[in-house]
């Protein structure tokens, strides 16, 4: 009847590996004995889900949602987070949208691929992804003498007890992701 291979669907017919049913294992637990978040995750499943290690000790699981299904996500994504960290007690949960990056065509083709399917726009998306709940209200690039640039990232400061603990994290996944360098800040407000 159900059961937690409902609650992860993946690309061609893929067997899920170990980790990944350990996830929608959770997600079905999750629905099954939490009664504020059991009609919201009725009909949501996620594609996959890696366990990452960031600095140290610190380990990260982020867990890809279909594109589709982002924004029912987002109603629940902070309650869902904070109940998927305690099953998976020391680990900081992400989740992500699945995105598809097209290769630009080929010369004297007549398609156009969709700007959203560009290298720079899915990374841009992934970046919102990966803070969410909190918003990005800034951006600088620096370009050091040697070449190398690191990415600042300001982050609205009304989500910073929901998010202040996970910067670490977020800096390790999108560096992991996408192999760029992100520093993650909250601009000083004067009073």
């Amino acid at each position: 009847m159900f059961s937690s291979k409902n609650k992860i669907h993946k690309d061609k017919d893929a067997e899920p590996s170990e980790f990944e049913e350990t996830v929608a294992q959770a997600l079905f637990d999750l629905e099954n004995t939490n009664q504020e978040l059991k009609s919201d995750l009725k009909d949501l499943y996620i594609n996959s889900a890696v366990q990452m290690d960031i600095s140290g000790s610190r380990k990260a699981v982020v867990i890809y949602v279909p594109y589709r299904l982002r924004k029912a996500y987002r109603k629940i994504h902070l309650r869902l987070v904070r109940e998927l960290e305690k099953k998976f007690s020391g680990k900081d949960v992400v989740l992500l949208a699945t995105r598809r990056i097209l290769q630009p065509p080929k010369k004297g083709s007549a398609v156009q691929r969709p700007r959203s399917r560009t290298l720079t726009a899915v990374h841009d998306a992934m970046l919102e992804d990966v803070v969410y709940p909190a918003e990005i209200v800034g951006k600088r690039i620096r370009y050091r003498i040697d070449g190398t640039k690191i990415i600042k990232i300001y982050l609205d400061p009304k989500e910073r007890n929901n998010t202040e603990y996970k910067l670490e994290t977020f800096t390790g996944v999108y560096r992991k992701l996408t192999g760029k360098d992100v520093v993650f800040e909250y601009p000083i407000t004067e009073a």
